[in-house]
């Protein structure tokens, strides 16, 4: 966490859709990102809702914010960890659209993105633990939350860095093992 760089976030221009794409489908097995994350996360096989295999239907996700346990894929969303337009402002506009697809799309990182309840998900928005932290395991998700960003090589603002630092302090010492982007 102390190797973070800081800097002031910058925001202008903004527009998730235009620069950073929707789920794609890397592999072309019809099974986007958000399909690969909930069978990747699920405790059981995961049911579709077509022969076809392409979307997932049902399976078993416990969300790790909440601890609550899902059944059906349309209870859980697919959350970056560090939000997309966090990371637009913490460096990605400087990045090729095909960086910000590849960081939006990250399944080389179980980190990055995970299942989590929609509500909270909902909650949380764009914002970083500054303003906003889950109920349950903030230990774990200020360390995923500091993974991603040194695996994609992105900046922290200050009071950022100071919320991480703080929320760090009451949490037991981890080393943390990053492949970078």
């Amino acid at each position: 966490m102390k190797s973070l760089p800081v800097a002031g976030e910058n925001n202008t221009g903004y527009d998730r859709d235009r620069q950073f794409g929707d789920w794609n489908d890397a592999n072309r097995d019809c099974q986007n990102t958000r399909a690969e994350v909930l069978q990747n996360e699920s405790k059981v096989k995961t049911s579709f809702t077509t022969a076809k295999r392409c979307t997932v239907k049902g399976g078993r996700w416990v969300t790790t914010w909440d601890g609550k346990t899902h059944t059906s894929a349309t209870t859980v969303q697919i959350d970056h960890t560090v939000p997309v337009h966090e990371a637009w402002g913490s460096g990605a506009r400087y990045w090729t659209k095909a960086k910000r697809v590849a960081f939006y799309n990250d399944l080389g990182d179980h980190r990055t993105l995970s299942a989590q309840t929609s509500k909270l998900n909902s909650t949380k928005q764009a914002r970083g633990p500054e303003a906003w932290m889950p109920p349950k395991h903030r230990c774990a998700y200020i360390g995923e939350w500091v993974a991603v960003k040194h695996r994609w090589g992105l900046k922290v603002d200050s009071a950022e860095k100071a919320a991480l630092t703080q929320i760090a302090g009451s949490c037991p010492n981890v080393t943390l093992t990053v492949s970078k982007a």
